[in-house]
């Protein structure tokens, strides 16, 4: 008999490795080893024949101890316990058939069941709305490309009037099972891709697949506050389920046309607001937009460019339901590019009573 592998290496775990570590790595190589990823590759099947003595031995307390303590390999080792999982009582892993049912969706065994039903697969679709269709909410007409159940032949794939029949190479099972030395292992059968039965007579529409793809036209709800991006949820109506499975759901990606007054900016909303040099130097009230409508706002005397100002619970709602976000305002000071006479003339007159150089304080602090 061949001497054992050293099963840590086979893992690639060091000899300190948790539970969860070892299970981890057996997980990735078992599935880049398996024989239905490898068809007819020997090296891959030896491999994964030592993947599997590796973790038998590990994931069961008493074999990891007896083997760190040096004792006999197969001294009290049961080649059989990998078909279960290990240890009567399943020792802290779980067996290696789950495993494997988990990673391939098949047992381990000849009396493997049948495919089971399966959830179809989610769908997205996008929908284009306004600005202010954001803001508020509403509801809106949307389609999607869904695969759906063939009008022809209703499903079954089978040209009207005649039926699918029962697969003669798996007898209706859906799965075979295939000897890999120690172990058994189950895979769809490769003749009716694990459905159990086959199509003589195909349906001329759908060509047997028993699904056409169909235009579905919904009226969609979308809440109010939603962003570029979002995405609005509709309850199964995706892909149909497969064998008796629940269908998926369908997920509509909102597109957010811009405004030309608000820019989103997460919960919030930001407005560039011009100002007079006068409005920055004296002060003033000045009236700025709102998702309703306007209001009016402080400017304080001596306002810097790029200041910014915040109306709360004057922005988008939230889409947690959590109230609304705020408005925040940037005041931009508005320099004319053009001034009439009487403009220079008060310019000219008001440099002559401005005081001071703010520019000093730059080579003066270099000093």
């Amino acid at each position: 008999m061949a001497a054992p592998k050293d099963p840590y290496k086979t893992l690639g775990v060091d000899k300190k490795a948790s539970a969860d570590e070892i299970k981890k790595a057996y997980r990735k190589l078992a599935r880049q080893y398996h024989p239905d990823k490898n068809p007819g590759d020997t090296a891959a099947e030896e491999r994964f024949k030592d993947i599997q003595q590796a973790y038998g031995v590990l994931s069961d307390p008493d074999k990891r101890k007896q083997y760190d303590q040096g004792g006999s390999f197969f001294g009290g080792f049961d080649p059989g316990s990998f078909r279960t999982g290990g240890a009567p009582g399943g020792g802290g892993f779980g067996g290696i058939g789950d495993i494997l049912s988990d990673l391939f969706g098949g047992g381990g065994g000849p009396g493997a069941r049948k495919p089971g039903p399966e959830r179809g697969r989610d769908l997205e679709t996008e929908v284009h709305i306004s600005f202010e269709q954001a803001m508020e909410g509403a509801q809106v007409p949307v389609a999607a490309q869904v695969p759906s159940a063939c009008p022809t032949c209703h499903g079954t794939g089978a040209k009207p009037g005649t039926s699918p029949t029962v697969c003669p190479r798996c007898q209706g099972r859906g799965i075979e099972s295939q000897g890999q030395g120690l172990f058994s292992i189950s895979q769809p059968c490769p003749q009716c891709g694990g459905t159990g039965t086959q199509i003589s007579d195909p349906c001329p529409t759908c060509q047997g697949r028993g699904q056409t793809m169909q235009v579905k036209r919904y009226r969609v709800n979308i809440p109010a506050g939603v962003k570029d991006g979002s995405r609005v949820r509709l309850a199964a109506k995706g892909e149909p389920g497969r064998r008796g499975g629940s269908p998926g759901d369908l997920y509509v990606i909102t597109r957010v046309s811009d405004s030309p007054v608000f820019r989103r900016k997460g919960d919030n909303l930001e407005v560039d607001v011009p100002i007079t040099i006068v409005e920055a130097i004296r002060g003033a009230t000045v009236e700025v937009p709102t998702l309703s409508g306007s209001k009016r706002i402080r400017v304080p005397a001596g306002t810097q460019h790029g200041t910014v100002q915040r109306l709360r619970g004057e922005g988008p709602a939230k889409l947690n339901g959590k109230g609304r976000g705020d408005i925040h305002y940037r005041l931009s000071i508005d320099v004319p590019r053009s001034l009439s006479r009487e403009q220079k003339k008060a310019v000219d007159d008001l440099a002559q009573v401005m005081d001071g150089n703010p520019r000093e304080r730059l080579f003066a602090e270099r000093g």
